[in-house]
């Protein structure tokens, strides 16, 4: 039996918290680091550790009072994760870490292993970059190379007129350009491997993005099957160069000419893999598990087609709220306990399912259509 630690206590490590009460042969507690007092993961049963994910002395804390320590999001200190491994194992590896939370070290890395990615450079000065841009011409994407997520990190440069506002959108940090992608489809590939090195890897499916946020992802993705077979194996083999153990989530492109090319890869379980909650017979929650305990890992065959939406606050208000009913055949709500709403926060998803296979994904997504319309946020 083992006490687990995780790093962050967002919807995510609720999630996996509730995975590991359904493991209570493997693991005994959860013990979470959150600077959320009472976040989502305690409220559903995780003990908290209120502290910044980067706080030494609360990492250290964590990994004394814990078996294993992972994470569900990538904020937390590598350096100090590796010092922690004189106390409990810390999967993924901290190592694996420190290369994914920086993207041009990241893309390096891919690069180096035969992996396919957009061109890019580092960029050092504003003079720097209006120079490398004469490479990749317009549009191309000024990107920090740390600490970015859900678009926030990303300035598309239209033209040179955007330069100085890209370049000072983020000046004082870490910076590189990357060639933009004419893509045809955003996809990703939710991939595991044990400590034992077994690798694992769910059917590609589709993400439609709105204001750089993940809104809808589908399963199976809507491609032929040679783009399927290609996006697994790069996944297979990208998990087969990183260190460690645990789910990633490996967010690729479909180019016009169905290419596959990597866009990035998150170290942990991931937004567009909670349909697994209902499509798989293993869940990417209980799969993280299985990983990182190093258990054989379970079964990742499609069981059913599967929509998932996001629950995203409206931009209307901030504030407590609570949300009209609303329901349908087949329909899985799941709300992550965020007490306030803040324009484009993720509150919750909810997975529609074609258990009986009649409906298709076009079928899915037009019942989508009309749920939609009865999701009403009340502010309280």
């Amino acid at each position: 039996m083992k006490v687990l630690g995780l790093i962050g206590g967002g919807q995510l490590g609720m999630m996996i918290t509730e995975a590991a009460q359904k493991m209570q042969d493997h693991i005994s507690k959860v013990v979470v680091l959150d600077p959320t007092p009472n976040c989502p993961a305690a409220k559903v049963g995780a003990e908290q550790i209120v502290a910044d994910f980067k706080d030494e002395k609360a990492i250290l804390e964590l990994a004394e009072r814990c078996d294993i320590v992972t994470y569900e999001i990538e904020s937390g200190n590598s350096e100090i994760l590796k010092k922690a491994e004189s106390k409990a194992m810390i999967n993924p590896s901290p190592e694996t870490l420190r290369i994914i939370q920086d993207k041009f070290l990241q893309k390096s890395f891919l690069l180096q292993n035969n992996l396919p990615v957009p061109e890019f450079v580092e960029i050092n000065s504003l003079d720097d970059l209006k120079e490398k841009i004469k490479k990749f011409g317009y549009p191309t994407l000024l990107k920090a190379r740390r600490d970015a997520y859900d678009g926030r990190g990303n300035y598309k440069i239209k033209s040179q007129d955007d330069l100085e506002t890209a370049y000072n959108t983020f000046a004082g940090k870490p910076m590189m350009l990357e060639k933009f992608v004419d893509f045809k489809m955003e996809v990703s590939v939710i991939a595991a491997r044990n400590t034992k090195g077994q690798i694992v890897t769910y059917p590609l499916v589709e993400n439609i993005h709105e204001n750089n946020i993940l809104k809808i992802t589908i399963a199976p993705a809507r491609v032929s099957e040679s783009v399927s077979k290609q996006a697994e194996k790069i996944a297979h083999d990208t998990m087969a160069v990183l260190h460690g153990a645990g789910v990633f989530g490996i967010e690729m492109f479909v180019t016009q000419d169905d290419k596959i090319i990597i866009n990035e890869i998150a170290p942990r379980v991931h937004n567009s893999g909670h349909h697994t909650l209902q499509s798989s017979q293993t869940s990417q929650f209980e799969q993280h598990l299985r990983a990182i305990l190093g258990l054989e890992l379970g079964s990742t065959k499609l069981i059913h087609p599967t929509i998932m939406y996001n629950i995203l606050g409206t931009d209307e208000f901030s504030g407590r709220y609570k949300i009209a009913d609303f329901t349908a055949e087949n329909l899985y709500l799941k709300m992550y306990g965020k007490e306030e709403s803040k324009p484009q926060r993720k509150l919750g998803h909810f997975n529609l399912v074609d258990s009986n296979d009649t409906l298709g994904i076009n079928g899915l997504l037009e019942l989508l259509e009309s749920i939609k319309k009865q999701i009403k946020f009340i502010k309280v």
